[in-house]
């Protein structure tokens, strides 16, 4: 059996990064063929989260306790939180022949290239900072010195996006998930 690849959706907050996730793992052409492997977080549960289907949330000391014993592939404070990838999970899915979806940040995707040279970096943006953040606002999570700090780390992670194998602008959520499919389809067939 051969290994599995690791497909990195990175992007700033209010890309679309998470929905478009969403919509690979639940589509039919990618069932049993892509794997997502769940995050570690101590930021609160958002509505209509679930702990262990979007999420795994814990405390930050747990967190800690973690990052000391080297349980995560990659990990990053993000916005006053912390977020990480666990390694087991990864290497298991990787070993059993799975391709596995990561969702994560610029800083966690240079983390991972490092590991995993062969990884498949996508970058997912909103055609404008004005569309992304009329995104946030409308998303109703965040205060506006959020939103605002969310825009201007937005700047900086757009210019990682040149060290990325594909950039995907989701000006339209249907047609990025097509664009979405068409590399996953070519990605995952080659050997």
């Amino acid at each position: 059996m051969s290994k599995g690849k690791i497909i990195v959706l990175s992007g700033p907050s209010g890309s679309g990064k998470t929905t478009l996730q969403q919509k690979l793992l639940a589509s039919e052409k990618f069932k049993n063929r892509l794997f997502k492997s769940i995050s570690v977080t101590t930021r609160p549960m958002r509505l209509n989260e679930q702990k262990g289907r979007d999420y795994l949330f814990i405390s930050q000391e747990e967190f800690a306790k973690k990052i000391k014993s080297g349980e995560f592939l990659e990990w990053e404070c993000v916005f006053g939180n912390y977020y990480g990838t666990p390694k087991n999970n990864v290497e298991n899915l990787l070993v059993g022949g799975k391709n596995v979806l990561l969702c994560i940040d610029v800083k966690g995707a240079a983390t991972v290239s490092r590991l995993y040279p062969d990884a498949v970096k996508i970058f997912v943006t909103a055609p404008t900072l004005f569309v992304l953040k009329d995104r946030l606002i409308k998303r109703g999570t965040e205060n506006q010195e959020s939103i605002e700090s969310r825009i201007e780390t937005a700047k900086i992670e757009l210019q990682e996006a040149k060290n990325y194998k594909y950039v995907v602008v989701n000006d339209d959520l249907d047609i990025t998930f097509n664009e979405l499919e068409k590399i996953l389809s070519i990605e995952l067939n080659k050997s």
